[in-house]
Protein backbone atom coordinates (compact mmCIF):
# COMPACT_ATOMS: atom_id res chain seq x y z
CA UNK A 1 0.00 0.00 0.00
CA UNK A 2 1.09 3.65 -0.42
CA UNK A 3 0.34 6.21 2.27
CA UNK A 4 -0.54 9.78 1.16
CA UNK A 5 -0.98 13.17 2.86
CA UNK A 6 -2.89 16.41 1.82
CA UNK A 7 -1.26 19.02 0.05
CA UNK A 8 -1.58 22.20 1.84
CA UNK A 9 -4.99 24.18 0.72
CA UNK A 10 -2.54 26.78 -0.53
CA UNK A 11 -0.55 24.68 -3.23
CA UNK A 12 -3.78 23.28 -4.56
CA UNK A 13 -5.33 26.51 -5.57
CA UNK A 14 -2.16 27.80 -6.96
CA UNK A 15 -2.59 24.35 -9.18
CA UNK A 16 -6.48 25.83 -9.83
CA UNK A 17 -5.55 29.16 -10.77
CA UNK A 18 -8.47 30.40 -13.58
CA UNK A 19 -10.09 27.07 -13.19
CA UNK A 20 -13.67 27.67 -11.21
CA UNK A 21 -15.19 24.23 -12.16
CA UNK A 22 -13.59 21.51 -10.50
CA UNK A 23 -13.94 17.94 -10.75
CA UNK A 24 -13.09 14.92 -7.98
CA UNK A 25 -11.69 12.07 -8.68
CA UNK A 26 -10.86 10.07 -5.95
CA UNK A 27 -9.40 7.16 -4.78
CA UNK A 28 -11.17 4.38 -2.34
CA UNK A 29 -8.12 2.12 -1.80
CA UNK A 30 -4.69 3.47 -0.09
CA UNK A 31 -5.68 6.79 0.45
CA UNK A 32 -9.18 6.03 2.44
CA UNK A 33 -7.03 4.17 5.14
CA UNK A 34 -5.02 7.49 5.33
CA UNK A 35 -8.24 9.59 5.13
CA UNK A 36 -6.67 11.60 2.19
CA UNK A 37 -9.09 9.96 0.15
CA UNK A 38 -12.53 7.96 -0.25
CA UNK A 39 -15.80 9.47 0.87
CA UNK A 40 -14.12 11.28 4.00
CA UNK A 41 -11.58 12.77 2.34
CA UNK A 42 -13.47 13.92 -0.69
CA UNK A 43 -15.80 15.55 1.31
CA UNK A 44 -12.69 17.42 2.95
CA UNK A 45 -11.88 18.30 0.49
CA UNK A 46 -15.08 19.70 -1.27
CA UNK A 47 -15.62 21.81 1.82
CA UNK A 48 -11.90 23.51 1.21
CA UNK A 49 -12.40 24.31 -2.10
CA UNK A 50 -15.79 25.97 -1.97
CA UNK A 51 -14.86 28.33 1.13
CA UNK A 52 -11.79 29.37 -1.98
CA UNK A 53 -14.85 30.25 -3.94
CA UNK A 54 -14.65 26.52 -6.35
CA UNK A 55 -17.28 24.98 -7.57
CA UNK A 56 -17.21 21.01 -7.79
CA UNK A 57 -19.27 20.41 -10.65
CA UNK A 58 -18.95 16.30 -9.84
CA UNK A 59 -16.79 13.72 -7.94
CA UNK A 60 -16.18 10.42 -8.43
CA UNK A 61 -14.86 7.39 -6.45
CA UNK A 62 -12.99 4.82 -7.67
CA UNK A 63 -11.62 1.74 -5.91
CA UNK A 64 -8.63 1.52 -7.28
CA UNK A 65 -7.60 3.99 -9.19
CA UNK A 66 -3.86 2.59 -10.51
CA UNK A 67 -6.26 0.55 -11.96
CA UNK A 68 -7.14 2.41 -15.49
CA UNK A 69 -9.82 0.04 -16.77
CA UNK A 70 -11.70 0.70 -13.22
CA UNK A 71 -10.96 4.85 -14.09
CA UNK A 72 -12.71 4.65 -17.54
CA UNK A 73 -15.73 2.88 -16.49
CA UNK A 74 -16.56 5.18 -13.69
CA UNK A 75 -15.10 8.84 -15.09
CA UNK A 76 -17.37 7.58 -18.64
CA UNK A 77 -20.23 7.57 -16.09
CA UNK A 78 -19.83 11.36 -14.90
CA UNK A 79 -18.13 12.02 -18.24
CA UNK A 80 -20.58 15.25 -18.69
CA UNK A 81 -19.52 16.24 -15.46
CA UNK A 82 -15.83 16.07 -16.76
CA UNK A 83 -16.57 17.92 -19.38
CA UNK A 84 -18.61 21.22 -17.41
CA UNK A 85 -15.03 20.98 -15.31
CA UNK A 86 -11.94 23.30 -16.31
CA UNK A 87 -9.54 21.09 -14.30
CA UNK A 88 -9.83 17.63 -12.43
CA UNK A 89 -8.30 17.56 -8.64
CA UNK A 90 -7.15 13.82 -7.78
CA UNK A 91 -7.03 12.54 -4.62
CA UNK A 92 -4.30 9.58 -4.87
CA UNK A 93 -1.11 8.49 -5.11
CA UNK A 94 0.80 9.26 -7.98
CA UNK A 95 0.67 6.45 -9.69
CA UNK A 96 -3.47 7.64 -9.67
CA UNK A 97 -2.65 10.80 -10.82
CA UNK A 98 -0.91 9.58 -13.92
CA UNK A 99 -3.70 6.91 -14.67
CA UNK A 100 -6.35 9.51 -14.72
CA UNK A 101 -4.27 11.88 -16.65
CA UNK A 102 -4.50 8.77 -19.24
CA UNK A 103 -7.91 8.24 -19.99
CA UNK A 104 -9.24 12.11 -19.72
CA UNK A 105 -7.90 14.72 -22.26
CA UNK A 106 -8.10 17.36 -19.30
CA UNK A 107 -5.18 19.16 -16.87
CA UNK A 108 -4.81 16.87 -14.00
CA UNK A 109 -3.80 18.35 -10.19
CA UNK A 110 -2.85 16.09 -7.37
CA UNK A 111 -4.14 16.67 -4.40
CA UNK A 112 -1.98 14.69 -2.19
CA UNK A 113 1.94 13.77 -1.76
CA UNK A 114 3.11 10.35 -1.92
CA UNK A 115 4.85 9.95 1.38
CA UNK A 116 8.25 7.19 1.32
CA UNK A 117 7.60 3.86 3.23
CA UNK A 118 11.05 2.86 1.87
CA UNK A 119 10.07 0.61 -0.78
CA UNK A 120 6.76 0.32 -2.90
CA UNK A 121 4.09 -2.69 -2.40
CA UNK A 122 0.53 -3.40 -3.67
CA UNK A 123 0.45 -1.47 -6.95
CA UNK A 124 -1.71 -2.55 -10.08
CA UNK A 125 1.14 -3.44 -12.96
CA UNK A 126 0.66 -0.83 -15.04
CA UNK A 127 3.06 1.48 -17.01
CA UNK A 128 2.47 4.46 -14.59
CA UNK A 129 5.19 4.55 -11.36
CA UNK A 130 5.39 6.87 -8.09
CA UNK A 131 8.74 7.30 -6.32
CA UNK A 132 6.81 8.37 -3.43
CA UNK A 133 8.98 12.02 -3.46
CA UNK A 134 6.66 13.14 -1.25
CA UNK A 135 5.87 16.40 -3.19
CA UNK A 136 4.47 15.72 -6.04
CA UNK A 137 4.90 18.29 -9.54
CA UNK A 138 2.26 16.24 -11.82
CA UNK A 139 0.04 19.05 -12.02
CA UNK A 140 2.80 21.32 -14.08
CA UNK A 141 3.76 17.85 -16.20
CA UNK A 142 0.45 16.91 -17.60
CA UNK A 143 -0.03 14.17 -15.14
CA UNK A 144 3.25 12.65 -16.62
CA UNK A 145 5.88 11.87 -13.88
CA UNK A 146 9.44 13.04 -14.40
CA UNK A 147 11.45 11.49 -11.85
CA UNK A 148 9.88 7.77 -12.88
CA UNK A 149 9.89 8.50 -16.92
CA UNK A 150 12.94 10.38 -17.63
CA UNK A 151 15.73 8.40 -16.62
CA UNK A 152 17.61 10.98 -15.40
CA UNK A 153 15.05 11.82 -13.25
CA UNK A 154 14.76 15.89 -14.41
CA UNK A 155 12.53 18.15 -13.14
CA UNK A 156 13.18 20.98 -15.69
CA UNK A 157 13.06 20.08 -18.76
CA UNK A 158 14.74 17.65 -21.40
CA UNK A 159 18.75 17.08 -21.35
CA UNK A 160 20.38 17.82 -24.89
CA UNK A 161 20.56 13.95 -25.27
CA UNK A 162 16.95 13.36 -26.79
CA UNK A 163 17.15 11.99 -30.31
CA UNK A 164 15.32 13.69 -33.01
CA UNK A 165 11.99 10.35 -32.99
CA UNK A 166 11.75 11.23 -29.16
CA UNK A 167 14.19 8.67 -27.56
CA UNK A 168 15.98 8.57 -24.64
CA UNK A 169 20.23 8.70 -25.16
CA UNK A 170 20.56 6.38 -22.10
CA UNK A 171 18.27 3.31 -23.69
CA UNK A 172 17.33 4.44 -27.79
CA UNK A 173 14.17 1.67 -26.92
CA UNK A 174 13.14 4.02 -24.06
CA UNK A 175 10.84 7.59 -24.80
CA UNK A 176 12.18 10.37 -23.12
CA UNK A 177 10.20 11.42 -20.43
CA UNK A 178 10.65 14.89 -21.38
CA UNK A 179 9.19 14.44 -24.79
CA UNK A 180 5.91 12.57 -23.52
CA UNK A 181 5.64 15.51 -21.31
CA UNK A 182 5.72 17.97 -23.94
CA UNK A 183 3.32 16.51 -26.00
CA UNK A 184 1.01 15.85 -23.43
CA UNK A 185 1.02 19.49 -22.49
CA UNK A 186 0.29 20.44 -26.04
CA UNK A 187 -2.43 18.30 -26.08
CA UNK A 188 -4.37 19.92 -23.01
CA UNK A 189 -2.66 23.36 -24.22
CA UNK A 190 -0.68 23.99 -21.33
CA UNK A 191 2.70 24.31 -22.90
CA UNK A 192 3.21 27.54 -20.84
CA UNK A 193 3.81 25.35 -18.02
CA UNK A 194 7.51 24.92 -19.35
CA UNK A 195 8.03 28.58 -18.02
CA UNK A 196 7.46 27.66 -14.41
CA UNK A 197 10.46 26.50 -12.45
CA UNK A 198 10.32 23.50 -10.17
CA UNK A 199 12.41 23.76 -7.26
CA UNK A 200 15.23 21.35 -6.03
CA UNK A 201 13.95 18.36 -4.91
CA UNK A 202 14.02 17.76 -0.76
CA UNK A 203 15.54 14.53 -0.68
CA UNK A 204 15.02 14.05 2.91
CA UNK A 205 11.28 13.32 2.14
CA UNK A 206 12.27 10.22 0.55
CA UNK A 207 13.08 8.77 4.11
CA UNK A 208 10.14 7.24 6.10
CA UNK A 209 9.82 9.80 8.88
CA UNK A 210 10.22 8.77 12.51
CA UNK A 211 6.43 9.58 13.07
CA UNK A 212 5.47 7.34 10.56
CA UNK A 213 8.16 4.42 11.11
CA UNK A 214 6.07 4.37 14.56
CA UNK A 215 2.52 3.69 12.94
CA UNK A 216 1.41 0.22 10.92
CA UNK A 217 1.79 1.95 8.25
CA UNK A 218 4.93 1.59 8.16
CA UNK A 219 5.01 -1.99 10.16
CA UNK A 220 1.57 -3.77 10.80
CA UNK A 221 3.62 -5.43 13.60
CA UNK A 222 4.11 -1.88 15.48
CA UNK A 223 2.29 -0.62 18.44
CA UNK A 224 1.78 2.52 17.23
CA UNK A 225 1.25 5.67 18.86
CA UNK A 226 -0.92 7.50 16.26
CA UNK A 227 -3.68 5.98 13.86
CA UNK A 228 -2.76 7.56 11.01
CA UNK A 229 -0.43 9.67 9.16
CA UNK A 230 -2.63 12.68 8.43
CA UNK A 231 -5.02 12.19 11.22
CA UNK A 232 -7.85 14.67 11.64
Amino acid sequence: MLVTESKPIEEILGFLEGATKIFLAVCNGCPDACKTGGKEGMEKMQEQLEKHNKSVVGATIIDMMCNKTLDWVKISRSMHKVNEADSILVLSCGVGVQAIGKVIDKPVHPGLNTISVGGLVGLWPSEERCAACGECVLSYTGGICPITTCAKSLLNGPCGGTTMEGKCEIDSERDCGWYLIYERLRKIGRLDNFRKIVGARDFSKVIPSAELRKTIFYDVEQVESKRCVNPD
